[in-house]
């Protein structure tokens, strides 16, 4: 049995333990890098460890510790009450805001963690609040930002163009943009409907509409609607946040952590238990998982099941297998890696002429971006992460059955959309 196939058997053994008992998953992979790495591989440490992602690990930190600052002041509580006056009560829409707000961050230029990272933990306050499905709002805010992503002025347009450019390939920047809002739009507005959207109650002004609400309960409302140095302190942090990764392309995690730290050093009582609501377990198993996948990238086990399909000889039965393989492994890795490295594997077929290099690309570019709801992509652990007052295991297990739903049936409607009209 070849080196490649046994890594891939462990990590299905992994993923049967961690559903099957109550152990981390995380914790799993960690070992099973050190296993399959040392013992297979003949891999030493730091190749190991080379795949572990330092970058997201800080983000995932420094994001869900501003906003437990910022849930502990009172910020995001300010922030729910001012969406709702923007939008007139009208609850049903704010997914829908959502979703818009972080199409466009990403088509002007922001990458797609970035805005979700900016964006999830003030959707997810808003659902915790008004009993939205966190994994609605959490799909709408990841699809938004996919759908925005390959505008011809965004991180993900611009590195596609660029690599089929490259490569001699026919291309198409409006064509590859529209084909990734559509698909977006298309799966958020069947999630919105499937996850109960169409029933959220259209009036929201206050909790006092529930009934006759006491003294206290005004009070309270009273008090989240207004703002206090803190809560303005919290506000330009945000503010802040926004411009340095939008503006000057500064690192999120870095950013969030040292604005954080301001925060905490002026307001201590506000942030004094902060760091304990940091998502360590989130943080553990995604990191995990995703060193384990750094493994596999180094022994080649990805390069070597690429290849293979290359290798079938049947160009249409080798696009929806390169699809199927783009939407799997991105669903626990880089995507842009994962374009990268499959737009290349496409181009002995696609030089052919049998299969139009356009639709090729575009399905190649959307299968391996709409699986980022997935809880181990860094969108997926974003939104895992910045859910308030959730059962995280279970929210955990939504996640990642969704992301497999989105993985078992958006390649093969791609295909049959942008690939399978331009054969022959």
């Amino acid at each position: 049995m070849s080196a490649e196939l046994i890594s891939i058997l462990v990590l299905v053994v992994v993923f049967v333990i961690a559903t099957t008992r109550s152990i981390n998953m995380g914790a799993l992979a960690f070992a099973a890098a050190f296993g399959v790495g040392e013992l297979v591989a003949d891999l030493d440490a730091d190749k190991i460890f080379a795949g572990f992602p330092g970058d997201l690990f800080v983000v995932l930190v420094g994001v869900t510790y501003l906003f437990a600052i910022a849930r502990a002041n009172g910020t995001t509580d300010w922030l729910v009450h001012a969406s709702i006056r923007l939008v007139r009560g009208r609850v049903v829409l704010i997914p829908w805001v959502m979703f818009v707000l972080t199409g466009a961050l990403t088509a002007i230029g922001a990458v797609s963690p970035a805005a979700v990272a900016i964006v999830a933990p003030i959707a997810l306050s808003f659902a915790a609040r008004y009993s939205i499905s966190p994994l609605l709002m959490g799909a709408m805010v990841v699809h938004g930002a996919q759908g925005g992503g390959f505008s011809p002025i965004s991180i993900y347009g611009s590195i596609v163009n660029g690599i089929v450019e490259r490569e001699g390939l026919p291309g198409n920047e409006v064509a590859l943009f529209l084909a990734s809002l559509i698909v977006n739009l298309v799966i958020a507005s069947v999630v919105f409907v499937v996850f109960g959207g169409l029933k959220l109650r259209n009036d929201a002004d206050t909790d006092t509409d529930k009934g006759a609400a006491g003294e206290g309960d005004e009070n309270d409302e009273d008090d989240a609607s207004r703002l206090n140095p803190a809560r303005i302190a919290t506000l330009a942090a945000l503010v802040a946040l926004v411009v340095a990764v939008l503006a000057f392309d500064l690192d999120a995690g870095l950013t969030s952590i040292t604005l954080a730290v301001l925060l905490s050093t002026f307001w201590s009582e506000d942030s004094r238990n902060a760091v304990s609501q940091i998502a360590w377990p989130t943080v553990l198993l995604i990191c995990g998982v995703l060193t384990y996948v750094g493994v596999l990238d180094e022994m080649g086990t990805i390069d070597w099941a690429g290849e293979g399909v290359s290798d079938i000889g049947v160009p249409l039965v080798s696009a929806v297998l390169l699809c199927y393989i783009g939407a799997l492994v991105s669903a626990f890795a880089s995507s842009v890696g994962i374009m990268g490295a499959l737009i290349p594997l496409a181009v002995p077929f696609l030089a052919q002429g049998e299969i139009g290099a356009v639709g090729m690309v575009a399905a190649l570019a959307v299968s391996a971006t709409v699986v980022d709801v997935s809880p181990f992509s860094t969108n997926g652990a974003l939104v895992l992460a910045a859910a308030p007052d959730v059962d995280r295991e279970r929210f955990f297990r939504q996640l990642m059955m969704y992301g497999g739903i989105v993985v078992a049936v958006v390649p093969a409607v791609v295909w049959l959309a942008l690939v399978v009209p331009d054969w022959g």
